[in-house]
């Protein structure tokens, strides 16, 4: 994409994955970055967040960092109650994706092969060692105040300085409503063999070797094995390995091979999210405007799918193709997909850690019939695994009738395409542009119109957004791609840069109100058929 001739930065606050995700995809619309941290350096230290999501992958490959070749690919979920497994769960591809459902990779190896990335890319500055301390903002950008007195000019910021931005939040008049869990989690990271776990994620309700609590199992890079305990609300890590309980610990799931600690450490989990993610020129985003429990690899994955969606609008913004307003829906979509992964992440902590009576009977009553009730099954909440959100009920999305939102899929299943779905990804050929080889590269363009064969000639386009026509069987003659989409021939569908299908549209003549309405140039009223979200 050709660079923008404005020379003022957007700024980021954080260098974690989030903050360098948001940068390489800025720099990416052609916009110059600069990223704040209070670090001196990159700290390297444990393996963090591991588990990262099909759609995110896509998403670093959109800038050229390749994750999965680096990771372990794993296609599985296995879930068991003491010793006897009660299911397990695959993943759904609608379309032909080049990447697997989930890798298991190191947060800080990801960060290093984002740090790459951000050292070829010109249009990004990183200032190591710059702890920001006051954010101020006027009509015409915002101005960022660090330790050292040093001030950072800038149009936009986006703050995704991690779940410690307390600072920043109050500044902004952000409320980080919630709830911590009482009960604590042992994870450590260990360098052991274990054959035919490779490529497995396994959780075990009540096993004889964590008696009336939890673990979790993933497999990881270098035989190495992220093993989570659910331990009581006083345990004590450093009482734990003098006393030689944590080996007790992991000599019960691995036996008496030989292994070692890699890593080890003890948290206590949150659910929080902020009232609003955008406050003026401010967006805010990963664990700075939401914390999740980890059981469905929510945080991280959300995070970076914020990213995703903030990057394309200040671009839009910046480049004059939207107003100010496109921001809102920032904060009206990953607001929303924040509230879900709470909801989600905190029924399965309710069934993690029975807060009364009857939710532990309930849960143990559900866990006894699942081992010879196939219905009882679905009831087992083991952590429903990341998966993008639907904007269904976003204000940039145009309804389409005949494909009303259908509510929530089953465990590794994904919606079928309709408004506010990600589309699927297909392999696609532009004659053209022979780098464009799969649709949602192709989308990440700018804005797509994909035409069914039936389809006469289109209304005029406002020239000055940078929209795409595609024939879809110019796309791919072999009918693949229509039937990942499921597009009848007399439709047209308008897709977003982040892939997302903003409508669905029989009637031609209504493209130029959805293209309108996907860039905020029109209230929202103006174009009918608004959806909700409901029972999703």
């Amino acid at each position: 994409m050709s660079t923008d001739p404005v020379l003022d930065p957007v700024l980021v606050v954080g260098a974690g994955p989030v903050g360098q995700t948001t940068a390489l995809l800025l720099a990416r619309w052609g916009l110059p970055v600069v990223v704040l941290d209070a670090r001196p350096e990159r700290d390297l230290v444990g393996s963090k967040a591991i588990c990262q999501q099909r759609d995110v992958l896509d998403v670093w490959d959109s800038v050229g960092v390749q994750v999965a070749p680096h990771g372990v690919t794993w296609t599985t979920a296995r879930t068991f109650h003491r010793g006897d497994e009660l299911f397990s769960v695959e993943f759904v591809d609608r379309g032909r994706s080049p990447f697997p459902p989930f890798v298991n990779l190191s947060q800080c190896t990801t960060e290093e092969l984002l740090d790459e990335a951000i050292a070829g890319q010109p249009l990004v500055q990183v200032r190591w060692g710059s702890p920001v301390e006051g954010i101020d903002q006027d009509g015409d950008g915002v101005t960022v105040r660090c330790a050292d007195g040093t001030e950072h000019r800038g149009t936009h910021a986006v703050v995704c300085g991690g779940a410690r931005s307390d600072l920043l939040r109050r500044q902004l008049g952000l409320t980080f409503e919630g709830a911590t869990f009482g009960d604590q989690f042992l994870i450590c990271d260990i360098r052991t063999e274990l054959p035919g776990w490779e490529t497995e994620r396994r959780f075990y309700f009540d096993p004889v070797w964590n008696p009336g609590r939890q673990v979790l199992i993933h497999p990881c890079p270098d035989s190495t094995y992220r093993i989570d305990w659910q331990v009581s609300p006083d345990f004590d890590l450093a009482a734990e390995e003098a006393s030689g309980g944590l080996a007790a610990k992991i000599r019960q799931v691995v036996g008496d091979r030989p292994y070692e600690v890699v890593w080890k450490s003890v948290y206590r989990f949150h659910s929080r999210v902020v009232d609003r993610m955008r406050v003026g020129r401010v967006l805010v985003a990963g664990d700075a405007a939401h914390l999740v429990s980890p059981f469905g690899a929510r945080g991280l994955n959300s995070g970076v799918l914020d990213a995703e969606n903030a990057a394309w609008k200040i671009a839009f913004v910046r480049r004059g193709w939207a107003g100010e307003d496109l921001l809102d829906s920032y904060s009206a979509e990953r607001h929303a997909a924040a509230v879900e992964n709470l909801e989600v992440t905190g029924a399965t902590m309710r069934f993690l850690v029975p807060a009364t009576p009857a939710e532990a009977a309930h849960r143990a009553e559900v866990l006894e019939r699942a081992a010879s009730d196939p219905a009882a099954r679905a009831h087992v909440d083991s952590g429903r695994l990341a998966e993008p959100f639907w904007y269904v009920d976003s204000p940039l999305t145009t309804a389409d009738p005949r494909r009303p939102p259908a509510g929530r899929p089953p465990r590794g299943d994904v919606p079928e395409p309709a408004p506010g779905v990600l589309a699927p990804d297909c392999p696609v050929t532009v004659p053209a542009r022979p780098d464009l080889g799969r649709l949602r590269q192709l989308a990440r363009e700018g804005l797509t119109v994909l035409v069914g064969p039936d389809v006469g000639d289109l209304p005029a386009l406002d020239a000055e957004l940078p929209v795409a026509v595609h024939r879809i069987d110019d796309l791919d003659p072999s009918g693949v791609l229509a039937g990942a989409l499921g597009a009848c021939a007399d439709e047209v569908w308008l897709l977003r840069p982040d892939a997302h299908v903003a409508a669905v549209l029989t009637d031609p003549a209504g493209l130029p109100a959805a293209l309108a309405r996907v860039t905020a140039r029109i209230p929202e009223t103006a174009v009918s058929g608004r959806s909700t979200r409901e029972d999703i």
